[in-house]
């Protein structure tokens, strides 16, 4: 009798691959909803176009590669990497930006190292980094949460904003994030850290109209729909518990350490744990089981140090969120993780 080894990831669940890959994407819904309420249908728009990239892309692949096209795209693993890639940039993101980030995270990312399973990195987040880096005005124009919009924007308007750059009244994207009071708005995060660089404290900052109180207009609530999401896969069994745990309590802790330290200048743990991607990334895209960990105690260690990493670029670094660049740095030492935390062979004790 033959043993033949398939590739990683390796998953003890009943469930096949696609099952466990459609239960993440259901998954991701509630948080898909709440995007949508508060920032509008342009979230839609970019989904579509995220999943017929990468399905093209992925069968052009495996076309060239002479491999069956069907099998590996009905896994859902390219889909996936669509709906995390198009939840991750703005909604009004130029129709390129999205087509540019989905080619190269199935071409390149993915498909180019060998397929599911042989990526060193995950997909979605090394392509949300080439696109931060290579379309930084792009990728930072995030509209106000739609209650706060001067001028409220048809899912017409969005359509035209996304493919030809102006809505059908002639307004850009800038034009389009002034909010209520006149003035352009960006990201709570992105607000706390220029405040505080411009020598204001983080209460002064909170009074701006896109906070509310403590917490992002609308932000919090899409965390909270993402925390409810994975939620549900930890209670599916999809994810371990883990790397999400670790990640949100170093994350709360490094906050704490920082309130403590500097109250006029931190926010605080529940800002930072309902801001941005935090949920997100805790979920969704750190538990990646190609690229994350695969011992438990590596999982920990995996996990806590993205939550690390996340306090302190957001904190001292040069860009207001930080789960892509946490997460890639942490991939590349996957690896060293893993062969420092593998447990001991059955009946074998500790070597002297």
């Amino acid at each position: 009798m033959q043993l033949t080894m398939a590739s990683s990831p390796h998953n003890h669940s009943q469930k096949s691959l696609s099952q466990l890959m459609l239960t993440v994407i259901a998954a991701c819904i509630p948080g898909l909803v709440a995007q949508v309420y508060f920032f509008g249908s342009g979230v839609l728009i970019q989904l579509m176009l995220a999943l017929i990239t990468v399905s093209v892309c992925e069968a052009a692949i495996l076309l060239l590669r002479k491999r069956p096209i069907w099998p590996t795209l009905s896994d859902g693993s390219a889909w996936l990497t669509a709906v995390l890639l198009a939840l991750s940039i703005p909604p009004l993101a130029p129709w390129w930006v999205i087509v540019i980030g989905c080619l190269f995270a199935i071409v390149i990312v993915k498909q180019l190292y060998g397929g599911l399973g042989f990526n060193l990195f995950n997909p979605a987040m090394a392509a949300y980094v080439l696109l931060l880096i290579s379309f930084p005005v792009q990728m930072t124009s995030w509209l106000p949460v739609n209650d706060l919009l001067a001028t409220p924007i048809s899912f017409e308007q969005q359509l035209m904003v996304i493919f030809n750059g102006y809505s059908n009244a002639g307004f850009s994207v800038d034009q389009l994030r002034v909010a209520i009071d006149g003035t352009t708005m960006a990201t709570p995060l992105d607000t706390i850290k220029t405040d505080v660089a411009h020598q204001l404290t983080v209460t002064e900052s909170f009074t701006k109209p896109v906070f509310n109180e403590w917490l992002g207009v609308g932000w919090g609530w899409v965390n909270f729909a993402f925390l409810m999401g994975g939620i549900y896969l930890l209670k599916a069994r999809v994810i371990n518990w883990h790397i999400p745990v670790s990640f949100i309590a170093a994350l709360a802790l490094c906050s704490s350490i920082g309130y403590i330290a500097s109250p006029g200048t931190e926010a605080g743990v529940v800002f930072h744990l309902f801001s941005g991607a935090t949920m997100l990334g805790a979920f969704f895209i750190a538990t990646d089981p190609v690229s994350a960990a695969t011992t438990n105690r590596g999982r920990l260690i995996y996990g806590a140090l993205i939550g690390l990493l996340v306090y302190l670029i957001r904190t001292f670094g040069g860009y207001p969120d930080a789960i892509a660049f946490s997460v890639l740095l942490l991939n590349m030492a996957v690896p060293l993780i893993d062969y420092y935390t593998q447990p001991r062979t059955y009946g074998h004790g500790v070597k002297k």
